[in-house]
């Protein structure tokens, strides 16, 4: 088991390095920076505070050191709406950026605005999509094919099927449809059935009263399904209050600390972890070398990664490289 935790670490840490290029041995900044008031200004939006975007800002950060001439504005959306992400947006535009990665809180209800943005700098979307825009192209993880590894997962909790919720932030964001597209395809002919969606505009309180509810509305629950990084603490939470813990099986996205630490008790029955670092990486370093010229950085279209599927016996790989990434 011991080698297999350090293959499984072992790739991840090559999924993040392969976006990682560093100074040859000798090599000075000096060597390869342009002077600090001619960096290129770029900016990352999120659309929430939540903690998946912490380690997003470690790749941004890696990013910007290992090229040098680049600064990254980071802004987290503390307030969870599209006025409010739109305004953050409009300030970055104004303030001079030369390109911005942004995961919409609604692409389609914001594409009219975010092809005004288009228009005014490099734009690429991180995460979620807005795909009917004139963004240039978008870098996240192939989110269908997660949706089907989370259904893989559910399958495997519950062999002889039952009722299943889904808890989720933003219903209408690509992410999560492309997420529950891929889940819908996978439980198809199958005995389980989705009876329901909630939504909780990425407050885990929220997310959390959610699943209480449905948990006293629907007794004969068989597992709730966590589509945004929070839901996964905030089913457990709901879980452990009610009493059904390993009764009422668990799978969710993302590897926050208490979503790993609870597939590490056995309460969680997986988590499809994102390599999220090179969503940030990606980002920073191929919207810089885009704009210095190199166009085929940004394809048109999209810049897909693989997703992780982690259970118990996986779960201390996973937990050891959060750790290291989160490091200062």
């Amino acid at each position: 088991m011991k080698k297999l935790h350090s293959f499984v670490l072992a790739g991840c840490v090559l999924a993040f390095s392969q976006g990682c290029e560093k100074n040859n041995p000798g090599e000075t900044a000096s060597n390869t920076t342009t002077p600090p008031s001619k960096k290129i200004q770029l900016a990352f939006v999120t659309n929430s505070t939540n903690d998946f975007w912490a380690i997003v800002r470690h790749g941004c950060n890696n990013a910007a050191q290992n090229l040098g001439n680049v600064e990254v504005d980071f802004r987290y959306l503390t307030n969870a709406t599209l006025a409010a992400q739109e305004s953050l947006v409009t300030d970055l535009v104004a303030s001079g950026v030369k390109g911005i990665a942004i995961s919409p809180v609604d692409g389609e209800k914001e594409t009219e605005f975010l092809n005004q943005i288009a228009g005014k700098t490099l734009l690429v979307c991180v995460d979620s999509d807005a795909a009917n825009s004139k963004r240039v192209c978008f870098i996240g993880s192939d989110n269908v094919a997660a949706g089907k590894q989370a259904g893989e997962l559910l399958k495997a909790a519950l062999p002889k099927g039952g009722k299943v919720i889904l808890c989720v932030g933003y219903p209408n964001a690509q992410n999560a449809r492309d997420r529950m597209q891929g889940l819908q395809d996978e439980l198809a002919g199958s005995k389980i059935e989705i009876i329901d969606t909630l939504a909780d505009q990425t407050q885990p309180d929220l997310a959390q009263k959610n699943a209480q509810e449905a948990l006293a509305k629907h007794p004969d629950l068989a597992g709730l399904v966590g589509l945004y990084s929070y839901d996964g603490p905030a089913i457990l939470a709901a879980v452990r209050v009610a009493g059904k813990t390993g009764q009422v099986k668990i799978v969710c996205f993302d590897d926050e600390s208490e979503t790993l630490a609870g597939v590490a008790a056995g309460d969680i029955y997986g988590t499809v972890v994102q390599v999220s670092t090179r969503m940030g990486y990606d980002s920073i370093t191929r919207m810089a070398r885009y704009l210095g010229g190199d166009k085929a950085q940004l394809p048109e279209g999209n810049i897909l990664f693989k997703t992780i599927v982690v259970n118990q016996g996986l779960v201390e790989s996973i937990q050891v490289y959060r750790q290291n990434m989160l490091q200062p």
